[in-house]
């Protein structure tokens, strides 16, 4: 389906999306960790004059069991208008949602609807027979197609990399990689889209990470360490950089939205050292990428007692940093501590000197803070997946990362949360929680934002 006129959700500049309208729906992934039930979309409504403000409005279960959702985005977005690879009469309607442990990904159309509708299943056998993949991750809309990063290969542990799908048909067209050169662990990819630079960062494969941390991997420093730089138009391996592999999982990757800047973000769950985690800078250095460690969060001491079997050795809670988010006009940087239970925000203005400005407690190993919606609740879980509204006013947060992960880090069980911080005052909306029942036995994931968010557009023109 092609449209006269683009999108008008599509934006030719990080500026013109940040003085968009505000979103009024949020699509949320949310999985049943038994897998005995389908995992489904849940739509929330997001604006605060409406009378279901903060509810579930819409929902759509999927047609299978055990697909554990996860990262999942938008067929189109403002990466369409770039001049190079131009798809202008393309419409953000469609979301592309991979399960992480059954490798099929869905299609589901949103236009017109609340509940999205399925019009299209991809099965692992067709991702990994033409592009070599499985364990489908994280999706983004970008130049001559669809880019789907995977953990696993077919048949294989590895090497995992990125899949490309057509925009229109969704169909599988291969792999991307003409040459990896010494990349083989995979998690996530963005790109300087102007400079046509591609990054990714490392995992596991899937084995690594199927049952949750596991210590000998972990000890033995084995997870992922490392960020890749690539020839985006050429599809071509050109660096490696090695944080050190004492800082391991390497996960989430947030470039500058501006387009004639040449920097990004990378969080570090943790350090095997302290149980510290970090933030990272890659930056341009002459005609080589570098990379600088700016923020190390440390770990907070805890007696064993209070801890789960996997921390009570180390009697501390580590901050577990297992996602990041910078503001559409790269001013802020937000910061889920899943461990510890918190949201940091940092000014980062000077990428080079992230201040913190911001911080708000919802859950965590031990102290299980409460929303002030439901003050006597005890909340398992942590600010997890962190989305950021287009003008950055808005940051939606929810509680599960990974269904292994929940149960080794929460195992009294991590519940089911979302909540929404003003950025202004840098407190919790009270009137934004849903929570329990709402998501009707399943753990929410990942949010999108109707329209777009901070994390899901790449904008060619500054």
């Amino acid at each position: 389906m092609t449209l006269w006129k683009p999108d008008p959700t599509f934006y030719p500049s990080p500026r013109d999306a940040a003085a968009a309208p505000a979103e009024k729906l949020a699509y949320v992934a949310a999985f049943d960790r038994s897998a005995q039930k389908p995992d489904a979309l849940a739509v929330l409504d997001t604006d605060p004059a409406s009378g279901s403000y903060g509810e579930v409005v819409g929902w759509t279960d999927l047609p299978y069991t055990g697909d554990e959702l996860h990262h999942f985005g938008w067929n189109a977005c403002s990466s369409a208008l770039c001049p190079y690879a131009p798809h202008p009469h393309v419409e953000r309607r469609y979301l592309i949602v991979p399960g992480l442990r059954s490798s099929r990904i869905y299609v589901y159309d949103t236009k017109d609807r609340i509940s999205p509708e399925l019009v299209k299943v991809i099965e692992a056998e067709e991702l990994g027979k033409r592009a070599g993949y499985s364990r489908p991750h994280t999706v983004h809309c970008g130049p001559e197609g669809l880019y789907v990063s995977a953990l696993g290969g077919y048949g294989e542990e590895g090497p995992g990399g990125i899949a490309v799908l057509d925009h229109t048909s969704f169909e599988v067209l291969g792999r991307w990689e003409v040459d990896r050169g010494p990349q083989y662990l995979a998690y996530d990819f963005w790109w300087h889209i102007n400079h046509d630079v591609m990054v990714t960062s490392e995992w596991g494969t899937p084995s690594m990470i199927e049952d949750g941390v596991v210590g000998e991997l972990l000890l033995g420093r084995k997870y992922g360490h490392r960020l890749h730089f690539w020839d985006l138009r050429r599809r071509r391996h050109v660096q490696e950089l090695d944080l050190g592999d004492q800082y391991q999982m390497v996960l989430e990757l947030r470039p500058a939205h501006d387009p004639t800047k040449k920097y990004g973000f990378a969080g570090v769950v943790t350090s095997v050292e302290d149980l510290s985690a970090s933030i990272w800078v890659w930056y341009q250095e002459g005609s080589r990428w570098a990379v600088r460690k700016v923020v190390d969060i440390p770990a907070e001491p805890a007696a064993a007692d209070d801890l789960p079997d996997v921390l009570k050795p180390f009697g501390a809670v580590p901050p577990l940093v297992t996602d990041i988010d910078l503001s559409v006009d790269d001013k802020h940087l937000y910061v889920s501590c899943w461990g510890t239970g918190e949201l940091k925000q940092f000014d980062v203005s000077d990428p080079f000197t992230p201040v913190e400005t911001g911080s708000v407690r919802l859950g965590g190993v031990v102290r299980r803070s409460a929303h002030p919606a439901a003050p006597s609740e005890r909340l398992a879980g942590g600010p997890q997946m962190v989305e950021v509204s287009r003008d950055g006013n808005r940051v939606y947060v929810t509680n599960s990362l990974y269904g292994s992960w929940d149960d080794q880090f929460y195992p009294d069980g991590v519940g089911a949360w979302m909540a929404k911080v003003d950025t202004a005052s840098f407190t919790l909306d009270e009137r934004f929680f849903p929570h329990g029942d709402a998501f009707r036995g399943l753990r929410p994931h990942q949010t999108r934002l109707q329209g777009g968010d901070a994390s899901s557009d790449s904008y060619c023109y500054p």
